[in-house]
Protein backbone atom coordinates (compact mmCIF):
# COMPACT_ATOMS: atom_id res chain seq x y z
CA UNK A 1 0.00 0.00 0.00
CA UNK A 2 1.65 3.50 -1.50
CA UNK A 3 2.84 5.86 0.99
CA UNK A 4 1.61 3.13 4.37
CA UNK A 5 4.02 0.33 3.81
CA UNK A 6 6.83 2.35 3.65
CA UNK A 7 6.23 4.12 6.72
CA UNK A 8 6.16 1.09 8.51
CA UNK A 9 8.94 -0.91 6.65
CA UNK A 10 10.65 -2.80 9.99
CA UNK A 11 13.80 -2.69 8.15
CA UNK A 12 13.86 1.41 8.15
CA UNK A 13 12.52 1.09 11.46
CA UNK A 14 15.63 -0.76 12.51
CA UNK A 15 18.29 1.76 10.87
CA UNK A 16 16.02 4.60 12.19
CA UNK A 17 16.47 3.07 16.10
CA UNK A 18 20.17 2.49 15.82
CA UNK A 19 20.91 5.98 14.25
CA UNK A 20 19.15 7.23 17.44
CA UNK A 21 21.03 5.03 19.88
CA UNK A 22 24.08 6.33 17.93
CA UNK A 23 23.50 10.10 18.47
CA UNK A 24 22.39 9.77 22.01
CA UNK A 25 24.78 10.65 24.88
CA UNK A 26 22.11 12.29 27.48
CA UNK A 27 19.10 11.89 29.07
CA UNK A 28 15.94 13.33 27.50
CA UNK A 29 12.20 13.70 27.58
CA UNK A 30 10.65 14.02 25.27
CA UNK A 31 6.89 15.02 24.32
CA UNK A 32 4.95 13.61 21.70
CA UNK A 33 1.54 15.97 21.78
CA UNK A 34 -0.91 14.22 19.78
CA UNK A 35 -2.93 11.03 21.28
CA UNK A 36 -2.96 9.63 17.77
CA UNK A 37 1.01 9.65 18.06
CA UNK A 38 1.01 8.13 21.45
CA UNK A 39 -1.54 5.03 20.44
CA UNK A 40 1.34 4.45 17.67
CA UNK A 41 3.81 4.12 20.01
CA UNK A 42 2.31 1.86 21.67
CA UNK A 43 0.80 -0.08 19.17
CA UNK A 44 3.98 -0.49 17.56
CA UNK A 45 6.16 -0.46 20.99
CA UNK A 46 8.30 2.04 19.34
CA UNK A 47 9.73 2.79 23.10
CA UNK A 48 11.63 -1.03 22.75
CA UNK A 49 13.53 0.58 20.05
CA UNK A 50 14.80 3.82 21.94
CA UNK A 51 17.70 3.64 23.93
CA UNK A 52 16.80 4.02 27.76
CA UNK A 53 17.74 7.33 28.34
CA UNK A 54 15.34 8.67 26.14
CA UNK A 55 11.57 8.75 28.13
CA UNK A 56 8.33 9.47 26.13
CA UNK A 57 6.00 11.60 27.75
CA UNK A 58 2.21 11.42 26.51
CA UNK A 59 0.71 15.07 26.26
CA UNK A 60 -2.95 16.71 26.20
CA UNK A 61 -3.44 16.05 22.24
CA UNK A 62 -6.69 14.62 23.09
CA UNK A 63 -9.71 16.20 22.22
CA UNK A 64 -12.02 14.44 23.31
CA UNK A 65 -10.25 13.84 26.72
CA UNK A 66 -9.30 17.69 27.42
CA UNK A 67 -13.37 18.45 26.65
CA UNK A 68 -14.18 19.75 29.93
CA UNK A 69 -16.59 17.74 31.98
CA UNK A 70 -18.96 20.94 32.29
CA UNK A 71 -19.20 21.02 28.94
CA UNK A 72 -20.34 16.64 28.60
CA UNK A 73 -22.59 17.88 31.37
CA UNK A 74 -24.29 20.26 29.10
CA UNK A 75 -24.34 18.03 26.23
CA UNK A 76 -26.25 15.43 27.93
CA UNK A 77 -28.82 18.22 28.91
CA UNK A 78 -29.49 19.47 25.66
CA UNK A 79 -29.66 15.20 24.39
CA UNK A 80 -32.21 14.79 27.62
CA UNK A 81 -34.49 17.64 26.28
CA UNK A 82 -37.53 16.93 24.48
CA UNK A 83 -37.96 17.60 20.52
CA UNK A 84 -33.87 17.69 19.88
CA UNK A 85 -31.87 15.57 18.04
CA UNK A 86 -28.35 15.23 19.02
CA UNK A 87 -25.81 14.66 16.79
CA UNK A 88 -21.59 13.55 17.76
CA UNK A 89 -18.94 11.55 16.97
CA UNK A 90 -18.68 8.04 18.17
CA UNK A 91 -16.03 8.32 20.32
CA UNK A 92 -18.04 11.16 21.97
CA UNK A 93 -21.12 8.81 22.99
CA UNK A 94 -18.94 7.05 25.90
CA UNK A 95 -17.32 9.87 27.40
CA UNK A 96 -18.47 9.61 31.05
CA UNK A 97 -20.54 13.00 32.37
CA UNK A 98 -20.82 13.77 35.71
CA UNK A 99 -23.63 10.74 35.84
CA UNK A 100 -24.17 9.32 32.83
CA UNK A 101 -23.55 9.76 29.86
CA UNK A 102 -24.40 9.79 25.51
CA UNK A 103 -25.12 6.64 24.73
CA UNK A 104 -27.00 5.54 27.74
CA UNK A 105 -29.15 8.35 27.11
CA UNK A 106 -29.81 6.62 23.51
CA UNK A 107 -30.09 3.69 25.38
CA UNK A 108 -33.12 5.20 27.05
CA UNK A 109 -34.78 6.77 23.70
CA UNK A 110 -32.93 9.56 23.08
CA UNK A 111 -32.34 10.41 19.74
CA UNK A 112 -28.65 10.75 19.77
CA UNK A 113 -27.12 10.37 16.57
CA UNK A 114 -23.67 9.34 15.64
CA UNK A 115 -22.45 11.27 12.65
CA UNK A 116 -18.96 10.30 10.47
CA UNK A 117 -19.36 14.56 9.01
CA UNK A 118 -20.38 17.65 10.14
CA UNK A 119 -22.02 17.98 7.17
CA UNK A 120 -24.78 15.09 7.70
CA UNK A 121 -25.95 17.21 10.47
CA UNK A 122 -26.96 19.69 7.80
CA UNK A 123 -28.82 17.42 5.77
CA UNK A 124 -30.19 16.17 8.99
CA UNK A 125 -31.77 19.54 9.89
CA UNK A 126 -33.00 20.18 6.45
CA UNK A 127 -35.32 16.73 6.90
CA UNK A 128 -36.23 17.85 10.36
CA UNK A 129 -37.28 21.47 10.66
CA UNK A 130 -39.54 20.80 13.23
CA UNK A 131 -36.85 19.43 15.58
CA UNK A 132 -34.03 21.31 17.34
CA UNK A 133 -30.87 19.40 15.87
CA UNK A 134 -27.53 20.32 17.67
CA UNK A 135 -23.92 19.14 17.00
CA UNK A 136 -21.17 18.45 19.60
CA UNK A 137 -18.84 20.06 17.28
CA UNK A 138 -15.43 19.39 19.31
CA UNK A 139 -11.76 19.07 18.31
CA UNK A 140 -8.17 20.21 17.71
CA UNK A 141 -7.22 22.74 14.57
CA UNK A 142 -7.55 19.64 12.27
CA UNK A 143 -11.07 18.96 12.78
CA UNK A 144 -12.16 22.95 13.19
CA UNK A 145 -12.66 23.80 9.37
CA UNK A 146 -14.96 20.99 8.80
CA UNK A 147 -17.40 22.22 11.56
CA UNK A 148 -16.75 25.77 10.19
CA UNK A 149 -17.91 24.68 6.97
CA UNK A 150 -21.27 23.17 8.33
CA UNK A 151 -22.01 26.36 10.33
CA UNK A 152 -20.83 28.38 7.60
CA UNK A 153 -23.80 26.26 5.20
CA UNK A 154 -26.10 26.61 8.04
CA UNK A 155 -25.91 30.62 7.90
CA UNK A 156 -26.43 30.20 4.03
CA UNK A 157 -29.09 27.78 4.01
CA UNK A 158 -30.98 30.01 6.59
CA UNK A 159 -31.15 27.32 8.91
CA UNK A 160 -33.38 28.14 12.13
CA UNK A 161 -33.27 24.45 13.71
CA UNK A 162 -29.55 24.19 13.74
CA UNK A 163 -27.13 24.90 16.30
CA UNK A 164 -23.44 23.86 17.85
CA UNK A 165 -22.20 23.07 21.04
CA UNK A 166 -18.41 24.08 20.36
CA UNK A 167 -15.33 22.43 22.43
CA UNK A 168 -12.60 23.41 20.46
CA UNK A 169 -9.19 23.86 21.47
CA UNK A 170 -5.76 24.96 20.64
CA UNK A 171 -2.49 23.42 20.68
CA UNK A 172 0.33 25.50 21.41
CA UNK A 173 -1.62 27.53 24.02
CA UNK A 174 -1.56 23.86 25.90
CA UNK A 175 2.56 23.34 24.91
CA UNK A 176 2.88 26.87 26.72
CA UNK A 177 0.79 25.79 29.42
CA UNK A 178 3.13 22.84 29.81
CA UNK A 179 6.48 24.48 29.84
CA UNK A 180 5.20 26.97 32.04
CA UNK A 181 4.68 24.65 35.08
CA UNK A 182 7.27 24.22 37.71
CA UNK A 183 6.99 20.37 37.41
CA UNK A 184 7.52 20.45 33.40
CA UNK A 185 10.14 17.57 32.67
CA UNK A 186 9.56 17.86 28.82
CA UNK A 187 12.81 19.00 26.94
CA UNK A 188 11.44 18.58 23.21
CA UNK A 189 8.00 18.08 21.50
CA UNK A 190 6.93 15.89 19.17
CA UNK A 191 4.17 18.30 17.65
CA UNK A 192 1.03 17.05 15.54
CA UNK A 193 1.50 16.87 11.63
CA UNK A 194 -1.92 17.35 11.01
CA UNK A 195 -2.94 20.06 13.12
CA UNK A 196 -0.15 22.06 11.40
CA UNK A 197 -0.77 21.08 7.61
CA UNK A 198 -4.19 23.52 8.75
CA UNK A 199 -2.25 25.84 10.86
CA UNK A 200 1.13 25.49 9.96
CA UNK A 201 4.30 25.79 12.02
CA UNK A 202 4.82 29.75 12.58
CA UNK A 203 3.21 29.52 15.79
CA UNK A 204 5.28 27.22 17.19
CA UNK A 205 8.64 29.09 16.17
CA UNK A 206 8.16 32.14 19.26
CA UNK A 207 7.37 28.49 21.76
CA UNK A 208 11.08 26.95 20.49
CA UNK A 209 12.91 30.72 20.78
CA UNK A 210 11.23 31.44 24.59
CA UNK A 211 11.36 28.39 26.54
CA UNK A 212 14.28 26.77 24.61
CA UNK A 213 13.13 24.12 24.04
CA UNK A 214 13.70 22.09 19.85
CA UNK A 215 9.96 21.12 18.56
CA UNK A 216 9.54 18.63 15.67
CA UNK A 217 6.04 18.50 13.24
CA UNK A 218 6.12 15.04 12.91
CA UNK A 219 3.56 12.48 11.59
CA UNK A 220 1.75 9.20 12.98
CA UNK A 221 3.26 6.06 11.21
CA UNK A 222 6.39 4.09 13.11
CA UNK A 223 9.03 5.86 10.36
CA UNK A 224 7.52 9.09 11.03
CA UNK A 225 7.61 9.33 14.74
CA UNK A 226 11.27 7.78 15.22
CA UNK A 227 12.24 10.36 12.54
CA UNK A 228 11.05 12.91 14.13
CA UNK A 229 12.63 11.23 17.82
CA UNK A 230 16.11 11.50 16.01
CA UNK A 231 15.91 15.07 14.28
CA UNK A 232 15.00 15.84 17.99
CA UNK A 233 17.48 14.11 19.72
CA UNK A 234 20.00 15.80 16.91
CA UNK A 235 18.76 19.20 17.93
CA UNK A 236 18.92 18.42 21.53
CA UNK A 237 22.25 16.88 21.68
CA UNK A 238 23.63 20.35 19.52
CA UNK A 239 21.34 22.55 21.96
CA UNK A 240 19.55 24.15 18.56
CA UNK A 241 16.06 25.25 20.04
CA UNK A 242 14.35 25.42 16.73
CA UNK A 243 11.39 24.44 14.66
CA UNK A 244 11.96 21.19 12.24
CA UNK A 245 9.60 19.57 9.58
CA UNK A 246 9.83 16.29 9.42
CA UNK A 247 6.24 15.80 8.35
CA UNK A 248 6.95 18.01 5.14
CA UNK A 249 4.41 15.37 2.53
CA UNK A 250 1.70 17.25 4.48
CA UNK A 251 2.80 20.20 6.35
CA UNK A 252 4.22 23.80 5.26
CA UNK A 253 5.38 26.91 7.19
CA UNK A 254 2.39 28.80 5.97
CA UNK A 255 0.05 25.81 6.50
CA UNK A 256 -3.79 25.57 4.51
CA UNK A 257 -4.53 29.34 3.90
CA UNK A 258 -8.19 28.95 2.68
CA UNK A 259 -9.35 26.82 5.94
CA UNK A 260 -7.64 29.33 8.31
CA UNK A 261 -9.61 32.29 6.16
CA UNK A 262 -12.28 29.74 6.72
CA UNK A 263 -11.60 29.80 10.39
CA UNK A 264 -11.28 33.25 11.06
CA UNK A 265 -14.86 33.87 9.70
CA UNK A 266 -16.82 31.53 11.60
CA UNK A 267 -14.87 31.58 14.65
CA UNK A 268 -12.59 33.68 17.31
CA UNK A 269 -10.50 32.35 20.20
CA UNK A 270 -11.32 32.36 23.19
CA UNK A 271 -10.38 31.36 26.88
CA UNK A 272 -10.70 27.49 27.72
CA UNK A 273 -11.13 25.00 30.59
CA UNK A 274 -9.61 21.72 29.63
CA UNK A 275 -10.39 18.68 31.46
CA UNK A 276 -8.06 17.96 33.48
CA UNK A 277 -6.00 21.20 33.44
CA UNK A 278 -8.18 24.03 33.93
CA UNK A 279 -8.66 27.24 32.38
CA UNK A 280 -5.94 27.77 29.52
CA UNK A 281 -6.13 31.72 27.91
CA UNK A 282 -6.76 31.97 24.30
CA UNK A 283 -6.61 28.30 24.02
CA UNK A 284 -9.79 27.67 22.56
CA UNK A 285 -12.48 28.55 19.82
CA UNK A 286 -16.08 30.63 19.88
CA UNK A 287 -18.54 31.53 17.18
CA UNK A 288 -17.92 35.09 16.12
CA UNK A 289 -21.12 37.54 16.38
CA UNK A 290 -22.24 37.44 12.83
CA UNK A 291 -22.58 33.47 13.51
CA UNK A 292 -23.63 33.68 17.51
CA UNK A 293 -27.15 32.70 16.45
CA UNK A 294 -25.78 28.94 16.38
CA UNK A 295 -24.38 28.66 19.79
CA UNK A 296 -26.07 25.91 20.97
CA UNK A 297 -25.23 27.19 24.95
CA UNK A 298 -27.44 30.25 23.89
CA UNK A 299 -30.57 28.87 22.17
CA UNK A 300 -30.92 26.33 25.54
CA UNK A 301 -29.77 29.06 27.88
CA UNK A 302 -27.29 26.70 29.48
CA UNK A 303 -25.86 28.05 32.92
CA UNK A 304 -22.35 27.25 34.91
CA UNK A 305 -23.41 23.22 35.87
CA UNK A 306 -22.05 21.76 38.86
CA UNK A 307 -19.88 19.62 38.29
CA UNK A 308 -17.27 16.59 40.00
CA UNK A 309 -14.59 14.71 39.07
CA UNK A 310 -14.13 11.17 40.74
CA UNK A 311 -11.55 11.83 43.21
CA UNK A 312 -9.74 8.24 42.33
CA UNK A 313 -8.76 9.34 38.48
CA UNK A 314 -5.72 11.34 37.51
CA UNK A 315 -6.48 12.00 33.96
CA UNK A 316 -5.65 15.63 34.66
CA UNK A 317 -2.02 14.52 35.56
CA UNK A 318 -1.87 12.03 32.54
CA UNK A 319 -2.58 14.75 29.67
CA UNK A 320 -0.15 17.15 31.88
CA UNK A 321 2.50 13.95 31.20
CA UNK A 322 2.99 14.05 34.83
CA UNK A 323 2.15 9.85 35.09
CA UNK A 324 1.28 7.29 33.27
CA UNK A 325 -1.31 5.50 33.21
CA UNK A 326 -0.33 2.31 34.91
CA UNK A 327 -0.06 4.66 38.00
CA UNK A 328 -3.25 5.41 38.58
CA UNK A 329 -4.68 2.69 40.95
CA UNK A 330 -8.13 2.49 39.04
CA UNK A 331 -6.67 1.67 35.89
CA UNK A 332 -7.45 -1.25 34.46
CA UNK A 333 -9.37 -2.47 38.01
CA UNK A 334 -12.37 0.10 38.51
CA UNK A 335 -11.09 1.64 35.11
CA UNK A 336 -11.62 -0.42 32.07
CA UNK A 337 -12.86 0.84 28.41
CA UNK A 338 -16.30 -1.08 29.19
CA UNK A 339 -16.37 1.54 32.38
CA UNK A 340 -14.31 4.35 31.92
CA UNK A 341 -13.84 6.48 34.71
CA UNK A 342 -12.19 9.33 33.17
CA UNK A 343 -12.22 10.45 29.23
CA UNK A 344 -8.68 9.16 28.28
CA UNK A 345 -9.97 5.40 28.81
CA UNK A 346 -12.60 5.74 26.32
CA UNK A 347 -11.18 8.08 23.53
CA UNK A 348 -9.30 6.39 20.52
CA UNK A 349 -6.42 8.94 21.61
CA UNK A 350 -6.53 8.61 24.95
CA UNK A 351 -3.23 7.53 26.62
CA UNK A 352 -5.10 5.20 28.87
CA UNK A 353 -6.84 3.31 26.15
CA UNK A 354 -3.57 2.80 24.49
CA UNK A 355 -2.36 1.35 27.69
CA UNK A 356 -4.99 -0.81 27.72
CA UNK A 357 -5.09 -2.12 24.27
CA UNK A 358 -1.39 -2.60 23.82
CA UNK A 359 0.43 -2.36 27.00
CA UNK A 360 -0.50 -4.90 29.81
CA UNK A 361 1.90 -7.16 28.99
CA UNK A 362 4.57 -4.56 29.36
CA UNK A 363 3.28 -1.72 31.39
CA UNK A 364 6.16 -1.18 33.52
Amino acid sequence: MKYVDEYRDERIIKVLAKKIKSVTQNAWNIMEVCGGQTHSIMKYNLREFLPKQIELIHGPGCPVCVTPLEKIDKAIKIASQPNVIFTTFGDMMRVPGSLTDLLSLKAEGKDIRMIYSPLDVINIAKENPDKEVVFFGIGFETTAPANALAIYQAKKLNLKNFSVLISHVLVPPAIEIILNSPQCKVKGFLAAGHVCSIMGYRQYIPLAKKYNVPIVITGFEPVDILQGILSLIKLLEKGDNIVENQYSRSVTKEGNLPAQKLLKTIFKTSDMVWRGIGMIKNSGFTLTDDYGKFDAEKRFELNSIDTKEPEVCIAGEILQGLKKPFQCTAFGDSCSPEKPLGAPMVSEEGACAAYYQYAQKHLH
